[in-house]
C-alpha cells in the first residue's frame, strides 16, 4: 500500500510562515518600547491619507514637502496642545496630592456625611482606604513625570515613520495588498473596518473629551467649585473611562460639596453632571460621531479596556480595532470559504498605482 506524502510545496509554505512569525515576534519583542510611535504613525497616516494623495497626485505637490507640511500640522495642532495640557495638569495634581491636610479634612467631612446615608454608608471610608488611594495616585504621578522622555522619543518615531509612510504610501499599500492572501472583496472588508475604527476613535474620543470638559468647566464655575478649570479638564479626560466615564469626577465632587454643607451647589453639580455633561456623550454619538463610524458601544467599552492594558493611551484607538477585527475576520472567512451573502462596499481597499 502506497503511503500518500505531504506535498513539498505545502511544507515549504508552512516553514516560511513559521519563520516569518518568529521573526515578527523577535522584532516586536525588541522594539516594543517604540510601539506607541509606530501606532501613532499609522493613525496619522490613515487620518491624512486622502488629503495627502489628493495634494500629491491631483495637484502634483512635491511628496516630501507635502509630508513635512502634515508633520508641521501634527506638531502645531496635536503635539503642542497635548504637551500644554500635560504641563498644566501634572503640577496641579502634584500640588493637590501634596496638600495632605486639606485632603484629610475633606475626607473626614465626607466620612461623617456618608455615615448615616443609605447605600453610601456601605462604601469603605476607612483611613486605610484613603491611604491606599493616595498611594496609588502618588505612584502614578511620578510614572507620568518619568515617562516624559519615552513620550518624546515616541513622538519623534511617529513623525519619522509618518514621513516615509506618506512619501512611499502607494508602494507600501500595494505591497500590503499583495501580501494579504484574500480576495479583493475581503480586502475591502478589512480596509473599511480599519479606516472606520481608526477615524471614529482618533477623532471621536478627543471631540467627546473636549466638549464634555468644556461643559464641565462651565458648570463647576456656576456652582462655585474651587479649581473648576482643573476639575473640568479631569472630567473631560475621564470621558475615556469605560462605563462610568465623567461620573468618576462629578459624582464624588457633588458628594464632597454636599458634605461641606453646600446642599444647593452639591445637588446642582450632581444634576448638572447627570443631565448636561452626561447627555453631551449621547448627543455627539448620534450626530458628529455617527458620520465618522458607527461603532457598537460594547466594542468601544471592552476595546478601550483591552487597548489601555496593551498599548497605553494609544490603546483607545487600537483596542476597539483589535476587538472588532474578530467580527471582520469572521466575515472574511465567510467570503473566502463559506457561503455568505455578497456585501456591496462603498469604500475600496487601497491599490497600488504605478
Amino acid at each position: 500500500m502506497r503511503i500518500k506524502q505531504i506535498n513539498n510545496n505545502s511544507i515549504n509554505q508552512i516553514m516560511l510562515i513559521l519563520i516569518i512569525i518568529l521573526i515578527c515576534i523577535l522584532i516586536f519583542k525588541n522594539l516594543y518600547y517604540y510601539l506607541p510611535g509606530f501606532l501613532g504613525a499609522i493613525t496619522l497616516y490613515v487620518l491624512y491619507r486622502n488629503s495627502y494623495f489628493k495634494l500629491t497626485e491631483k495637484r502634483r505637490w512635491n511628496k516630501p514637502l507635502t509630508s513635512l507640511l502634515f508633520i508641521l500640522i501634527s506638531i502645531v495642532f496635536i503635539v503642542l496642545p497635548i504637551w500644554a495640557l500635560v504641563d498644566y495638569l501634572v503640577p496641579q495634581i502634584t500640588s493637590f496630592l501634596n496638600n495632605t491636610d486639606k485632603i484629610v479634612s475633606q475626607f473626614n467631612l465626607l466620612k461623617e456625611y456618608m455615615a448615616d446615608k443609605p447605600f453610601l454608608k456601605d462604601i469603605d471610608m476607612s483611613d486605610q482606604a484613603l491611604l491606599s488611594t493616595l498611594q496609588g495616585f502618588t505612584k502614578y504621578v511620578p510614572t507620568v513625570l518619568n515617562s516624559v522622555a519615552e513620550v518624546m522619543v515616541n513622538i519623534l518615531v511617529t513623525l519619522f515613520v509618518l514621513y516615509f509612510m506618506q512619501v512611499y504610501g502607494r508602494q507600501m499599500e500595494g505591497y500590503i495588498a499583495r501580501g494579504i492572501p484574500f480576495s479583493p472583496k475581503s480586502k475591502q472588508e478589512l480596509w473599511k473596518e480599519f479606516d472606520s475604527m481608526v477615524r471614529s476613535n482618533a477623532i471621536g474620543i478627543p471631540i467627546l473629551g473636549f466638549f464634555q470638559g468644556l461643559v464641565a468647566v462651565l458648570g463647576y464655575w456656576i456652582f462655585g467649585v474651587e479649581n473648576f478649570i482643573l476639575l473640568g479638564m479631569l472630567t473631560g479626560i475621564a470621558s475615556i473611562v469605560p462605563v462610568l466615564g465623567t461620573m468618576t469626577i462629578y459624582v464624588p465632587l457633588g458628594i464632597i460639596t454636599l458634605a461641606g454643607g453646600e446642599t444647593g451647589n452639591g445637588i446642582g453639580i450632581l444634576l448638572y453632571g447627570l443631565v448636561l455633561i452626561g447627555s453631551i456623550d449621547n448627543i455627539l454619538r448620534f450626530t458628529i460621531l455617527k458620520t465618522l463610524g458607527n461603532v457598537p458601544p460594547l466594542i468601544t467599552v471592552f476595546g478601550v479596556l483591552l487597548g489601555l492594558k496593551m498599548f497605553g493611551m494609544l490603546g483607545l484607538i487600537f483596542g476597539p480595532l483589535i476587538l472588532s477585527s474578530v467580527g471582520v475576520l469572521i466575515k472574511v472567512y465567510s467570503n473566502e470559504y463559506g457561503k455568505g451573502d455578497s456585501i456591496i462596499l462603498s469604500s475600496e481597499f487601497p491599490e497600488k498605482r504605478e
